[in-house]
């Protein structure tokens, strides 16, 4: 008997099945195979490093440093005597200070492109904006002259221009925008203008060459580094008295938060250290050693290294917080000064 159509249909049909189950699986082992190539491929391409931001007073560059390598990847002419930065609230814009080219510069502080540049600020050593955001001042080195702008939508107009002594170099504002301080380097001086009409409160007598200042927490007290000596002052905020004089190291120069809400850092740039000062004591509590003249600081988010600017040796000098030691000495242009990346801790 002749095998029937029903018959002959079950006896090739698990062939069938067979074929084509084999043709999905390949097919499959291949989508497969071609996603685990892209997944690794995506996994080999570096994502993009943070950068650190340096300013080469000595030779008008910028250096943009790789974090992660700590390594100068690029380093490019932004004005004359770029010395001193600030990012903007929004952390939109890194501003430079070019002091002699009279102008200031806004980078994008993740990528160091210029995005604009505005001219006419009469010689921006050491630039400030209020915590109201109100008020720009810029202190004129130079010049022996604050200049105070108002601040509007990211737009400056200067409203005053002010003589308190010679060659003001730092400033700190007080918590409500009230009131700048300056410090006066030869006239050893420090100083207290209303910001509102630009009235001096009080101009009191300091130890030589002031030039770091910092407001603590409480508003109570601003502290003045003495580049001149070896100490830092603590002056009463509202009348300018002296309340202390801590020992740190000689040319005691600037300040930094440590990020805690109690600790403040000065770099002692003549003894090669750092000091840390307790805030709620007024005491200092430790000085580490990092060479080359250490200036400006930065300290990463998580508090585990603080990268200085080594002003004599032309490198950024990166400590491990955690032993107080130097973990790498990286090569950037002459005499670096301010420095900046965006992953920094609290400025407090």
């Amino acid at each position: 008997m002749a095998p029937t159509t029903r018959g002959s249909t079950s006896a090739i049909g698990p062939a069938l099945v067979d074929r084509s189950l084999g043709r999905t699986v390949r097919r499959v082992r291949g989508t497969l195979v071609a996603v685990f190539t892209l997944l690794a491929a995506l996994a080999a391409i570096p994502a993009r490093a943070e950068i650190a931001v340096v300013l080469n007073s000595g030779e008008d560059t910028v250096s943009l440093v790789d974090m992660a390598t700590y390594r100068e990847v690029k380093r490019f002419a932004v004005g004359k005597e770029p010395h001193h930065l600030m990012a903007t609230p929004d952390d939109r814009y890194l501003i430079v200070a070019n002091a002699m080219s009279n102008d200031l510069v806004y980078l994008d502080p993740r990528t160091g492109e210029i995005r604009r540049r505005v001219a006419r600020i009469s010689d921006p050593y050491q630039i400030g904006l209020s915590p109201d955001q109100k008020w720009f001042v810029a202190n004129s080195l130079r010049l022996d002259r604050v200049d105070v702008y108002r601040h509007a939508d990211g737009e400056l107009t200067l409203v005053d221009r002010l003589t308190l002594g010679r060659t003001p170099s730092h400033l700190a504002f007080s918590a409500d925008s009230r009131i700048v301080f300056v410090t006066l380097q030869d006239s050893n001086r420090l100083a207290a203008v209303s910001l509102k009409d630009r009235r001096t409160l009080w101009s009191q007598r300091t130890g030589s060459q002031p030039a770091g200042a910092w407001t603590t927490p409480d508003g109570r007290q601003v502290l003045v580094g003495l580049t001149g000596e070896d100490a830092v002052e603590v002056h009463d905020a509202a009348t300018g008295t002296l309340v202390k004089r801590l020992t740190t190291g000689n040319g005691a120069h600037n300040f930094l938060a440590a990020g805690d809400g109690r600790h403040v850092l000065v770099s002692n740039r003549v003894a090669d250290t750092v000091s840390v000062i307790d805030q709620a004591r007024l005491e200092v509590v430790e000085s580490f050693a990092v060479p080359g003249g250490p200036d400006c600081m930065e300290l990463t988010r998580d508090g585990r290294q603080l990268w200085v600017t080594s002003r004599w040796i032309n490198r950024v000098t990166v400590i491990d917080m955690a032993t107080r030691t130097v973990v790498r000495s990286i090569r950037v242009g002459r005499s670096p000064h301010g420095i900046y990346f965006v992953s920094h801790a609290a400025r407090q």
